[in-house]
This record gives structure tokens, sequence and C-alpha cells, in this order.
């Protein structure tokens, strides 16, 4: 009786902690019957929003862009001039302020890239004759793991509207150990982080497959348990120990 409820302990403790033992590389485990963030919210965002820590590249023409001549192509500091592209870059702080020429520290963020293009001809419509603005954030990039043990690559986001689908097949598609039925997409906020809940795997994931990525968005593809030699090796030690306490246990029974 004492050695079957012996066994029963080495069971009950290889199954609570199977989970570390099993999967101990599982990322970003979200509890039982978690609130996920209504991802229909974030799909009415169609375009990219600037967000803090946001490096843009501006270009300001006069005169409707007439002969594209760049008012602001002379060198400020050494710090905002690409050198390799002669392009001058402007970061975004983390308050969503950027300091641009003659205007100073410009409220961003929040703003897709159309609307403060618009936002800065109206500013600079009192320095300069029809202004015309061209905005690009070079500096935007998403995590993504797609589901294979030790795998992850950064994304940049050279598009203004790059989705789930884009960054996935950018990254080489979902591994072969990928569940395309549970995807996470984690975006943080200053005041929260949401989680959304992606499902690839049928026809119907379609329109969440098309949400909008924002800079730093992490898309994390659970990984299916599959054991290995590895795997094997950590409960080993479990098992001698078992084996060891029924020898003991028999050899006790022969003794009486």
């Amino acid at each position: 009786m004492h050695m079957k409820k012996l066994v029963l302990f080495f069971v009950a403790t290889i199954a609570l902690t199977g989970c570390r033992i099993l999967n101990p590389s599982r990322m970003l485990k979200t509890p039982k019957n978690y609130q996920y963030a209504d991802i229909k919210d974030s799909m009415k965002t169609l375009e990219y929003s600037i967000s803090a820590n946001d490096i843009i590249e501006f270009r300001l023409y006069s005169n409707d862009g007439f002969k594209l001549t760049d008012v602001t192509s002379a060198p400020i500091t050494t710090t905002q001039q690409n050198v390799n592209q002669g392009v001058l870059q402007y970061p975004v702080d983390i308050e969503g302020y950027s300091k641009l020429p003659v205007l100073g520290r410009t409220l961003l963020k929040g703003m897709t890239i159309r609307q403060a293009e618009k936002q800065l001809e109206e500013k600079y419509s009192l320095y300069y004759i029809k202004p015309f603005i061209m905005i690009k954030v070079v500096s935007r990039r998403v995590i993504v793991f797609p589901g294979e043990f030790g795998a992850s690559k950064v994304i940049p986001l050279d598009h203004e509207n790059t989705t789930p689908f884009e960054a996935l097949a950018l990254a080489g598609g979902i591994a072969i150990d990928g569940k395309a039925y549970e995807i996470k997409l984690i975006r943080r906020k200053p005041d929260k982080t949401e989680v959304f809940h992606i499902d690839l795997s049928t026809i119907n994931g379609l329109n969440e497959g098309n949400i909008v990525l924002q800079a730093n968005d992490v898309i994390y593809v659970e990984n299916r348990l599959r054991v290995t030699s590895a795997v094997v090796n950590e409960l080993a030690p479990f098992f001698t120990v078992l084996s060891s306490v029924l020898v003991i246990y028999e050899l006790g029974l022969l003794i009486k």
C-alpha cells in the first residue's frame, strides 16, 4: 500500500512539474480563461500611428514640392545627419514630441503619417509658401517567434500597413511545430499591455491576420510539445530514483 502511494507521489510530481520539464523554453503563457483584448477594436486602425521612440525621416519642400528643393537639406547637427543616405532623421521622444526645424518640439505621437504631414504643412505655411511635407518612419520593427524552439526574428516594418501575415511570411512562415490556431499578438501601450488572440488555422482568420502592426509588437506562435532526447534526460533522474526505491522495496519483501 505504501509503495502504491510512493509511485503515485512520483507520478503526481512529474505531472505538476511537467510543463516546465517537458517544455521549459515556452514563453508568454496565459492562464486558463485569460481575457484577450478585442481584436476588432484594433482592426479599426488601418494605418500606422507614430509612436514614442520612433525615428522619422522628415523632408520639407516649398511651392507644393515644385522642383522638389528640400529646404531642410542643410545639416542641423551631427547626430541628426544620416551620413550614409544624406537624409536628416529626427527621434520622437518618450512624450511623443520631435524637435523639428523652425517649429521646435512638435507633438506627433498618435498621428498617422498622413495626419502628421497635413498638420505640419499647416504649421509650416506660416514660414513657407505652400509647404509640402514628406515623412517616413524608419525605426519600426516587430519581433516574431514563429513556433520553433530557439527561433525568433526581428522584422523591420518597411511598409506603412504591414500585417501579421506579412510579418510571419518575412520570418519564414509558421514553423512545423507551431500552432496556427494559437497565435498571440502582444502590444505594449504607455498605460497597459494588450494581448490579442489570432487563429490563422482556418479561412475565418483572414480578418484577424490583416490587423495593422504597430512598432514593437510581438507575434508569438505557440509551439506543440515534442518529446526529445533532452526531455528524456530531464526526466531520467525521476525514474532513476523511482526504480531505486522499487528495488529496495522488493529486497525488503524478499528478506521478510
